[in-house]
């Protein structure tokens, strides 16, 4: 995790610094926020059958949390391309239940007792990307379109600590796994006027029987000069099946924005 955090760090550096050169960049836009997301789905570590799923809500009792992100993005000149980063960490820590016995990992956990479990889904964003050709020229600067390659980096730790099902002894399991995830990206903003901008982006990849998609909608208003603030949705569905670790969960909810745009 930390290594990823450095990392990410230094290409915001590089991105920055790159922005920072007037003369280089052709525009840059930072922004940070909360979102509100409400979890849905299931997980599992070596599963031996269905019943060893964990239901999001039911058996884990996850519910709505919420927690910062931040993104950057750099339009450069020429044939480079521009850049777009974005972070986005995600936690959820609770007391759980369920109406039987279940297997995580190499430990079996009397489910009616309570357990604690804990779900980490840091992920971090570099995409590469270009605007369609003459489209924001043509459409007189009120409808720009986006397509590119999204590389995105997950931090995933899953945790169980309960009553061995057999003992009754205190036993806990743990799984970390950092994941490299390609992604197609898309995006488009329209602005009718001015100071008001509606944009829509998307990442997305499908393989085998896992896939995982990222949907943002975002409303933008300037108020004054480069100042903005953004309200909007979001949605991430995540079916994988990798490393002994099964998931298919789905986030939701709305978030609020605040940054710069020059």
């Amino acid at each position: 995790m930390k290594k990823k955090t450095i990392l990410f760090a230094a290409l915001l550096c590089f991105a920055l610094s790159l922005a920072h050169q007037k003369s280089f960049a052709l525009g840059f836009e930072a922004g940070a926020g909360y979102w509100w997301h409400m979890p849905s789905g299931d997980m599992a570590f070596k599963p031996v059958s269905d019943a060893d799923k964990l239901d999001i809500e039911e058996d884990l009792n996850y519910d709505q949390e919420h927690g910062p992100f931040a993104r950057v993005k750099i339009e450069l000149p020429l044939i480079l391309p521009n850049i777009y980063l974005m972070a986005t960490p995600m936690k959820f820590e609770e007391t759980g239940s369920k109406d039987a016995d279940f297997t995580f990992g190499d430990i079996t956990v009397d489910g009616r007792k309570p357990f604690d479990t804990l779900l980490k889904l840091d992920h971090y964003d570099v995409a590469l990307y270009y605007p369609i050709p003459l489209l924001k020229t043509a459409s007189l600067g009120k409808l720009n379109v986006e397509l590119g390659i999204n590389a995105r980096i997950i931090d995933l730790e899953a945790e169980v600590s309960g009553s061995e099902a057999v003992t009754g002894a205190p036993v806990t399991e743990s799984k970390k796994l950092t994941l490299p995830v390609p992604m197609i990206y898309a995006g488009a903003q329209i602005k009718p006027i001015d100071k008001l901008s509606i944009e829509v982006e998307g990442r997305g990849i499908a393989y085998n029987s896992n896939h995982y998609y990222d949907l943002i909608g975002r409303v933008k208003i300037k108020p004054v000069w480069l100042l903005f603030i953004a309200g909007g949705y979001r949605h991430e569905d995540i079916k994988i099946d990798v490393s002994d670790v099964e998931t298919s969960v789905k986030f939701s909810g709305p978030f609020i924005e605040a940054g710069l745009e020059l």
